[in-house]
């Protein structure tokens, strides 16, 4: 197997009794298939994953693709290291989308005193920030900047689109030498800017510069991972869920695993219900 991905989905969401119980999934991404889940998300739990892989096998992943969790990244060493880790792409730009709207909350927060309401500016534009500028029509830009003009008077949400905008530019090429000059630039620009939660953003894309990079010489992602997520919830839905996690993993690498059905010798001969 050459490439692995990494990532997290919900296994038993919180109750009284519990807070959420993650699962984390391990993925082929050439063959797009689940290969294991095990309970929890924590780099001790994925270090014991991997040594219990052969070393044979562990020496053919040459790609590891995550989102931007500290926790895999260090769960990986020492036995991926040898590998290449590759932030998924959607992490990324989710990252400045989360950004993004916590400024947002913010400045409304801080201006009118309470949170949004349906009439409030930034409150009906939320949706409108989030999309990318070259999706945005000319009565969605128009709606947009009018909302901004009223509601964010210190341009903090002006601010925080451009830099979300900036990283989403990030992979508009398929160069890493312009890429990462794009990116030096964002890093550059969030660590002179004076709004707070972009500076926490250049922090965090300075900390993965060396993996958000990794898409552009690999053209990895986790699109697979996040497929077969969409997978296992299903196989919870279908199961009404699962209080005993052996259950689910087997049901889950039986429906997302690659499993190879036989198909039946013949077919049962149709027989009519009728009386001839």
């Amino acid at each position: 197997m050459r490439a692995l991905g990494v990532d997290e989905h919900t296994y038993l969401s919180a109750k009284p009794q519990h807070a959420t119980i993650y699962a984390t999934s391990l993925v082929d991404l050439d063959r797009r298939i689940v290969i294991d889940l095990f309970e929890g998300k924590s780099a001790a739990k994925l270090r014991r994953w991997s040594v219990r892989r052969p070393q044979g096998w562990r020496r053919q992943v040459k790609v590891v693709a995550l989102d931007l969790t500290e926790t895999y990244r260090a769960g990986l060493h020492p036995h991926f290291d040898h590998a290449r880790r590759v932030a998924d792409p959607f992490h990324v730009t989710r990252v400045a989308n989360r950004m993004l709207d916590q400024v947002r909350r913010r400045v409304q927060n801080e201006r009118l005193g309470h949170r949004g309401r349906q009439r409030d500016p930034l409150y009906g534009v939320g949706e409108l920030l989030l999309k990318g500028d070259e999706r945005l029509d000319e009565r969605g830009r128009d709606k947009l900047f009018a909302a901004l003009r009223v509601g964010d008077p210190n341009f903090e949400v002006l601010r925080a689109w451009a830099a979300k905008e900036n990283v989403r530019s990030i992979y508009l090429t398929s160069t890493v030498k312009v890429a990462a000059t794009l990116l030096d630039r964002v890093i550059t620009a969030c660590d002179e800017d004076p709004v707070p939660e972009i500076r926490t953003m250049g922090r965090t894309l300075r900390r993965w510069r060396t993996e958000i990079l990794n898409h552009h010489r690999t053209g990895a992602s986790n699109g697979p991972t996040e497929g077969a997520n969409f997978c296992a919830k299903q196989v919870k839905r279908a199961g009404r869920g699962f209080a005993n996690f052996d259950h689910y993993r087997l049901r889950v690498l039986l429906h997302a695993g690659g499993v190879d059905w036989p198909r039946p010798i013949c077919r049962p001969p149709i027989t009519s219900t009728y009386p001839h």
